[in-house]
């Protein structure tokens, strides 16, 4: 069973999923900058593999986005991005190197080293 639930607009159902560790972490961050705890999620071209992610907190959902919940936080992902990050995991994770969000990509057929940049 997923920790998340997902709702969208438009899309056909797919499974994104936001990871316990992550929410945590979006909730504290969110906290801090007193807004609410929305992570956007989406996809730029650009980065060492062709496209790169990008994280931002949101203020409100728009129309069409993909919509994950987890512990009362949300992901939301764009109709664009959607199509390239369908089935994605996005987690939160703290190492030796550092702590970072985390995205595991089914789609991605390239990565880089860093983990901020995929291929198609």
């Amino acid at each position: 069973m997923h920790p998340t639930s997902l709702t969208m607009e438009t899309q056909s159902l797919s499974d994104l999923t936001l990871t316990p560790a992550a929410a945590a972490r979006i909730a504290a961050i969110a906290q801090k900058q007193a807004k609410p705890a929305l992570l956007r999620l989406s996809v730029e071209g650009g980065g060492c593999s062709g496209f790169q992610y990008k994280f931002d907190l949101a203020e409100t959902a728009e129309e069409g986005d993909a919509i994950a919940e987890t512990d009362g936080v949300k992901l939301l992902v764009d109709p664009v991005s959607f199509d390239l990050l369908a089935g994605c995991t996005v987690d939160f994770v703290e190492s030796l190197g550092g702590a970072a969000f985390r995205v595991e990509n089914p789609n991605a057929t390239a990565g880089c080293g860093c983990g901020s940049s995929f291929g198609i």
